[in-house]
């Protein structure tokens, strides 16, 4: 894992794209270097974070055998080894220097070109490739986005790098914040790509490939570049394009049971056993949950010693899932650490988050994230983690209750269902939590007031089951005017037309979310997390294989009498006993919302002041004062929309120009 940083303009310098890549040093702290062609205008810098082959043949960037090639790399290429063998039985005649997956790549790109490289890869990257025959410049990043990369504009130049921080080194950064965009971050808690919170600053989408030539360089498109476009010099392309797979796996369904569940685990076991190759210590994220808990025990399968797992437990019995995960962690065997946290601890995490997040950040898990990550790198260099599971095997609740939601109220008004989502606000979160205890027991629903309360605001908006998805996924609407002088900003969300064949509401949902939350929220918060600790996660859910295999598995085989993720838990049910995992989700939670009424609340009143607000000139501080006030006197659970104002404003007084 690693940090790439570079620039193409004229007045390039070495000591410039040096700085670049210094910015980026927590996530390379073993080594670094720079590849510059003053004639050219190009640099590209490299901080790397040692993995595999720690030797000095690994050092980037890195120039192909012929030299027409020049790369810095972030990521791992898992199958780089049976891709040097591919290689190495065709006429292609190779002196190999290392056993780098980054000389594997240079090698393939040589031989194969880069579109067919790409497709033969299993793996996550963001990479920068200098053709110096061409004179052109690629980026390209992985399918799903688990490695970050930043383009776009700065002082008559093209700049791109892993994180904002490294973009911003540059003397002539001026780049102010996008006021449109600011909107869409408090819309979603996150910034959707291809935006980034300043102007003329772009996220490669996942599995594109943006290549230009030194003509494009020093002209800033007037609109965000949604792949594919063409413009001069400067295009986008997919790759690898996820509305395929979805179109691709409904027209070839794996439709026998016992089928499904052998071929998903052997395609499971393919991966975590490539995903498991490193040549420093390994181990895993373990929070006792479906997805976590798979990843494990099909580790520990095909390992000869037990696996290091990792998990954090919370005071709060409603949030802590660590006496879970003990427990599947001592039926599987592994070498298991466990932290529980204190609230000071998580606190005194929050004064890091503007310096982890480059851009305005609101998923308050970012905070268990970060601990858990700290916690493990103490341990391992590299841990594997349970995400995707959700969006490729439908586990989040918005699947499982939101068209049953649907079929029960789109008989009523627009003006009926306004009047009972009024109803359902109008009790208190503490009194939902206490009726949820009784009267819901059997359904065990966690955080039942808060969950009630955002019921309640959908019920007043929507008036479809695209427009509920579209609302269970926003906090503060787009109608709200909350930002100052911002217009609404196009998004993946819009496009209606990539959605227009897949007929169930719970699979949009799904796409939706692999093409949207899941790069841009889940993604994003673990990289930088572990990141900021020099801590490389991997992710064996996004090996694509066991994407496209979940794809062609119909929605029944998700959901099947009402538990979410059947498929996998059958998986699961081979290696763990079914009464360790059935149980209801908890997520990855912190009890935030009364912190920010306690410990929190000088903290954040100071950040929500009405004349704070009204200096900095980016907000109408009336609706955020409003529901701060709601939230201290318990009339409503505005956590979510209040976490994302205050990360932007701790954002902000860290990245003042």
């Amino acid at each position: 894992m690693c940090g790439i940083a570079g620039y193409l303009g004229s007045d390039v310098t070495e000591e410039l794209v040096r700085s670049m890549a210094d910015a980026l040093i927590h996530r390379g702290p073993d080594d670094a270097g720079v590849w510059l062609d003053s004639t050219n205008g190009i640099a590209l810098s490299h901080r790397r974070l040692s993995i595999v082959d720690l030797s000095t043949e690994g050092h980037q960037p890195m120039l192909s055998a012929s030299g027409r090639y020049v790369i810095a790399f972030n990521g791992e290429i898992y199958n780089h080894v049976e891709l040097r063998t591919k290689l190495d039985q065709s006429s292609t005649s190779i002196a190999w220097r290392g056993h780098s997956d980054t000389e594997t790549l240079l090698a393939c790109f040589e031989a194969w070109g880069i579109r067919k490289t790409l497709d033969l890869t299993v793996g996550m990257f963001a990479i920068a490739l200098w053709d110096r025959s061409e004179r052109r410049l690629h980026l390209m990043r992985d399918r799903f986005g688990e490695k970050p990369l930043y383009y776009g504009w700065v002082g008559g130049g093209f700049v791109f790098g892993s994180e904002l921080k490294a973009l911003r080194r540059h003397p002539s950064f001026g780049n102010s914040i996008d006021r449109n965009v600011l909107a869409l971050y408090l819309q979603f808690c996150y910034v959707p790509a291809p935006y980034s919170i300043y102007r003329d600053l772009y996220k490669l989408e996942p599995g594109c490939i943006l290549s230009l030539s030194y003509e494009d360089a020093g002209s800033p498109p007037s609109k965000a570049l949604f792949s594919p476009v063409q413009r001069g010099t400067l295009s986008i392309e997919h790759f690898w394009s996820l509305a395929e797979v979805v179109r691709n796996g409904s027209s070839s369904p794996v439709t026998d049971d016992r089928d499904a569940v052998d071929q998903l685990e052997k395609t499971l076991l393919e991966s975590v056993l490539l995903q498991s190759k490193a040549d420093v210590p390994l181990g895993a994220f373990l929070s006792g949950g479906i997805d976590s808990s798979t990843i494990v025990a099909l580790m520990q399968v095909q390992s000869t010693r037990p696996v290091s797992t990792f998990s954090i437990g919370f005071e709060d019995a409603s949030l802590n899932e660590a006496e879970y995960a003990k427990e599947v962690a001592r039926h599987l065997g592994t070498d298991h650490t466990e932290m529980y946290v204190s609230p000071q601890q998580a606190l005194d995490t929050i004064q890091l988050l503007p310096e982890l997040y480059c851009e305005p950040f609101a998923d308050s898990s970012q905070i268990p994230t970060y601990l858990v990550s700290q916690m493990s790198r103490q341990h391992v260099t590299v841990a594997l983690s349970g995400d995707a599971g959700d969006e490729l095997f439908c586990g989040y609740n918005r699947y499982l209750w939101g068209q049953r939601i649907w079929n029960k109220l789109n008989w009523m008004s627009p003006y009926s269902r306004r009047m009972l989502g009024g109803l359902i606000q109008n009790v208190s979160t503490t009194t939902w939590d206490k009726v949820g205890g009784n009267l819901f027991s059997k359904l065990r629903i966690a955080q039942l007031g808060q969950k009630a309360h955002k019921l309640g605001h959908r019920l007043k908006t929507v008036n479809g089951i695209n427009d509920l998805y579209r609302s269970l996924v926003s906090e503060w609407s787009p109608e709200s005017g909350v930002v100052l002088g911002a217009k609404r900003l196009p998004t993946h969300l819009d496009n209606t037309e990539a959605v227009k064949g897949i007929l169930e509401p719970e699979h949009r949902m799904m796409f939706w979310d692999s093409l949207t939350y899941l790069p841009d929220d889940i993604l994003q918060k673990v990289d930088r997390a572990a990141m900021g600790v020099s801590l490389e996660t991997r992710v064996p859910f996004l090996d694509h294989r066991v994407a496209e295999l979940a794809w062609r598995m119909p929605l029944n085989m998700k959901i099947r009498n009402g538990e979410s993720k059947w498929v996998l838990r059958q998986v699961l049910y081979r290696h763990v006993p079914r009464e360790l995992i059935e149980r209801p989700k908890a997520g990855f939670a912190i009890p935030l919302g009364e912190w920010l009424r306690g410990p929190l609340q000088d903290w954040a009143e100071e950040l929500l002041s009405a004349s704070r607000l009204q200096r900095e000139g980016y907000f109408d501080f009336q609706p955020i004062r409003r529901k701060w006030t709601e939230h201290l006197n318990g009339q409503r659970d505005h956590t979510a929309s209040l976490w994302t104002v205050l990360m932007f404003q701790v954002w902000l007084e860290d990245n003042r120009n």
